[in-house]
């Protein structure tokens, strides 16, 4: 039992999810319109955001807010680089209606 545990418990870790079962990928994917380019951008804007946000623990207001500002109005898809941007500019400020 516990040898099965460990082999599944490796296997999901050391494969990847197939490209049509990983939502973050096909997110950057329709953003990018699947052009390699843009998605490198956007998968290197992904980790530094994620990495800062561990690092400094920003206030929940402003990952809200610039989660908010990153989604694509037409699409509804995020857009990891003004989310990077955001999350990392010092001058981001509450809205008065959310104070």
């Amino acid at each position: 039992m516990a040898i099965a545990v460990g082999v599944a418990g490796a296997g999901a870790a050391a494969g990847k999810l197939p490209p049509l079962r990983d939502p973050v990928f096909l997110n950057i994917g329709f953003v990018c319109q699947w052009q390699n380019r843009c998605m490198d951008q956007q998968q290197r804007a992904m980790k530094r955001a994620l990495s800062y946000t561990r690092k400094a623990t920003p206030p929940s207001w402003k990952v809200h807010l610039c989660n908010r500002r990153a989604v694509q109005r037409r699409s509804g898809r995020v857009d990891w680089i003004s989310y990077n941007n955001c999350i990392r500019n010092p001058n981001v400020q509450r809205s008065t209606a959310a104070r």
